[in-house]
């Protein structure tokens, strides 16, 4: 079992930046892609960042792309999310999400692990 906590959300003004963070606890996901996915508001959940269990691959939606970075930091069992030039429309709920198996996926199926989410605010 992973255990995964969100924190770093707030309230930022449109251009604005802030970093999420993901800590796992449990056991390591260091071999495991983890993935950023977020819901706004009357919204579906959809994939914002993934990266591998390497931290050699990453991808973006295409939404988010150039402006959010997604890193992670093995010996910590940290995994982060710096966004910048934030738009209101990046207001949301914000997950992180790790898989059993090997992998990289823009799914919110292929996880098995969920945060709690934390909440972005951009205020235009």
């Amino acid at each position: 079992q992973v255990q995964l906590v969100e924190s770093g959300g707030g309230l930022v003004q449109a251009g604005g930046s802030l970093r999420l963070s993901c800590v796992a606890s449990g056991r390591t996901f260091s071999s495991n892609a983890v993935a950023w996915f977020r819901q706004g508001p009357g919204k579906e959940r959809e994939f914002v960042a993934v990266i591998s269990g390497s931290g050699g691959s990453t991808l973006y939606a295409e939404s988010v792309k150039g402006r959010f970075t997604i890193s992670r930091d093995t010996a910590r069992n940290t995994v982060y999310l710096q966004m910048g030039s934030l738009k209101p429309e990046a207001t949301a709920v914000y997950y992180c999400a790790t898989r059993n198996g090997p992998g990289v996926f823009t799914s919110s199926g292929k996880y098995d692990y969920w945060g709690q989410g934390t909440q972005v605010t951009v205020s235009s």
